[in-house]
């Protein structure tokens, strides 16, 4: 299968312009930049346009970010430009990943041979230990539909019909990107998830995180605690319930 590959890229994050060559040069496919989209630059009315709370349960209880609208935005263009091109499957990885090149290799060709069946695969960067089904292993790594999916963006591959899928899903949005991937009772499409992956995450080791939040008082911090909990809680209840495939795809 031919690949795309996309580094994610926010033009102002020239700390991690380097990275972001370096993960083009070092992902083992033939690899384009991709300028992200700035949400912080967006016009207030162009945003209004696009977000709309409580589109599907459970209701996400915080306001979005610019820079998480903008995530998600850069997002699309890929899945778009997925579409668009015609591409089979396409990699993409943000520009604050790392990769380990002892590892990345196996992960990335056990991703190749299943993504037309399975549509997303997480190359995930944290442990998950929650009920999943197994798809296959390969050189030490292993790819399984979790029943709950994970969080991060960090790297992914998304088919084409995939692609087309989360974007016609998506026209309007009420919360982050990977929230949103993670909701499969909403979407229809279990995301897959590769462990070890070969990707890490650098962030704390070029700027931090381009999504920033500022010092919140005591009291706010404990109430987004409870609504995080909450909002946690009814994700695992879905989860389970969810009549997205378990073994993952579109059509099971």
């Amino acid at each position: 299968m031919q690949l795309g590959a996309f580094v994610l890229h926010l033009l102002r994050a020239e700390k991690r312009r380097a990275n972001a060559h370096a993960l083009k040069e070092t992902c083992g496919l033939d690899a384009e930049i991709w300028p992200a989209v700035d949400g912080a630059a967006m016009a207030s009315s162009d945003l209004q346009g696009l977000v709309r709370k409580g589109l599907f349960e459970p209701t996400y209880p915080f306001d979005l970010k610019t820079g998480e609208i903008g995530c998600f935005l850069s997002h699309r263009q890929m899945w778009a430009e997925i579409v668009r091109r015609g591409i089979p499957a396409a990699f993409i990885i943000e520009d604050d990943a790392g990769i380990d090149p002892g590892v990345f290799p196996k992960a990335l060709d056990l991703a190749a041979q299943n993504i037309d069946r399975l549509g997303y695969i997480q190359f995930q960067t944290r442990p998950y230990d929650g009920p999943k089904t197994l798809v296959d292993t390969a050189g030490g790594c292993t790819l399984f539909v979790p029943e709950q999916g994970g969080l991060r963006t960090t790297a992914q591959m998304v088919s084409q019909e995939a692609a087309q899928h989360l974007l016609d899903r998506s026209k309007t949005i009420d919360r982050p990107v990977d929230t949103f991937v993670q909701s499969h009772w909403f979407t229809g499409l279990r995301p897959a998830m590769i462990l070890p992956s070969g990707v890490m995450e650098i962030a704390d080791t070029l700027d931090g995180s381009t999504i920033q939040a500022g010092r919140k008082p005591l009291m706010e911090k404990l109430t987004r605690e409870v609504r995080r909990g909450r909002y946690r809680s009814a994700v695992k209840r879905l989860s389970r319930h969810s009549e997205a495939p378990k073994e993952g795809g579109l059509h099971g």
